[in-house]
């Protein structure tokens, strides 16, 4: 793939490979399989939805990334990466979903051939796309190699992100807005759940002042009534009543990059205990964002915030936030530095969060979230939507 037509300046690639052998190197080892979508993309730009069958990127000490999939995807990767053609190597379509055969059998091969065959070998293994059983056919055809963890490894070399990443989340946080202006246009009592949601992909898709909309790492989070006390549930064919509250968790995204965004709202005259929660979050929120300034830690937000919902009797479990950015499904998350109570990662300058600061009970639930840039000063919010509960008459 030609470099004008990189999502970033080869450059920016090769700064990147170098924080990553820098890990490497810390964590003695001579060679990095990396099966996460996400760091597979920050690390050499390739973008496919591929995912479903073994793919990876092999990082080694010197040379440039290798490039391992499924044959039909070698294009995609021709099409999306910056490695050139004698660094993108396949295996053939009969090993797919095949039980007497592995792909990882085929990577074992190159492997050897590249001169790593008694090599130390980090696997994120604990990533969602490294099996049990991708890992058992590739330490079975290695025998002489060393295995050990490196999951997160390259996730914490992301954390702090580019001039350019900032503004692909700056346009993510535009078409979040659309996606709630749309919202409030829509959602009305005796609406459809899959019509709001609908509306919500429309705007998702069509973007915002150039900033076209990519999918989401995650779909549509909605809790109506009853259900707003469950953080991870989705739409339905179900009516939109009077007199219940709706929750909203949505991502807007470019270029894979997301800016994710939670507002409830309230169809009617919202109850005491709704407003108070409200209130409890906002002024739980304002306390934590004074806390989002370089030098402090993850651990001051999430103290700040838990501390005052427990002014207002209301004890949060969870946590709430965590890094975001780059993402493929099934979440958004950076999978790196969490708002929780023991988290000490610092707070640096071009760090992303989501500050989820929802609250999900027996009997009702809140979702009032922003995604916020670290700076020099005070943080950045990604997205321009009231802070606040959305009342519906």
């Amino acid at each position: 793939m030609s470099a004008e037509s990189l999502r970033f300046e080869l450059a920016e690639y090769r700064d990147r490979l170098g924080k990553a052998r820098q890990a490497m190197e810390q964590a003695g080892l001579d060679l990095l399989v990396v099966t996460d979508p996400s760091n597979m993309n920050w690390l050499t730009g390739y973008d496919g939805w591929s995912f479903y069958v073994p793919q990876c990127v092999v990082v080694s000490k010197n040379n440039d990334p290798l490039w391992f999939g499924r044959g039909i995807d070698a294009n995609g990767c021709r099409r999306t990466a910056f490695l050139s053609e004698d660094r993108i190597k396949t295996y053939p379509d009969h090993y797919v979903q095949n039980d007497a055969i592995h792909p990882m059998e085929v990577l074992a091969e190159i492997i050897t051939v590249e001169g790593y065959a008694s090599a130390t070998i980090g696997l994120e293994k604990d990533n969602y796309f490294c099996t049990a059983r991708a890992f058992e056919a590739l330490s079975a055809s290695l025998p002489n190699a060393k295995f050990k963890n490196a999951y997160r490894l390259i996730n914490w070399q992301r954390i702090i992100k580019s001039p350019r990443e900032i503004e692909y989340m700056r346009g993510a946080g535009k078409i979040v807005g659309a996606m709630y202006e749309r919202i409030t246009e829509v959602l009305r009592p005796g609406v459809k759940q899959s019509d709001i949601v609908a509306s919500i992909y429309d705007a998702a898709t069509r973007g915002v002042d150039g900033f076209w909309g990519d999918y989401p790492a995650a779909v549509p989070m909605i809790g109506a009534g009853a259900d707003a006390a469950a953080p991870h549930l989705t739409w339905s064919d179900k009516l939109v009543r009077a007199n219940e509250s709706i929750f909203f968790e949505l991502a807007g995204v470019h270029k894979r990059y997301h800016s994710p965004l939670s507002r409830t709202y309230f169809l009617g005259q919202p109850s005491q205990q709704i407003l108070d929660a409200e209130k409890g979050v906002l002024e739980g929120m304002e306390a934590g964002l004074e806390m989002a300034v370089a030098g402090n830690t993850c651990e001051d937000i999430s103290n700040a915030y838990t501390s005052v919902l427990a002014n207002y009797g209301i004890v949060k479990t969870s946590r709430s936030g965590y890094s975001i950015g780059l993402a493929y499904p099934p979440d958004w998350g950076e999978h790196s530095a969490s708002f929780r109570e023991g988290d000490q990662t610092e707070l640096r300058p071009g760090m992303t969060f989501h500050f989820m600061t929802g609250i999900w009970n027996d009997d009702y639930g809140i979702e009032i979230t922003e995604s916020i840039l670290i700076t020099e000063g005070n943080a950045e919010f990604l997205a321009d939507v009231p802070r606040k509960l959305f009342v519906i008459d």
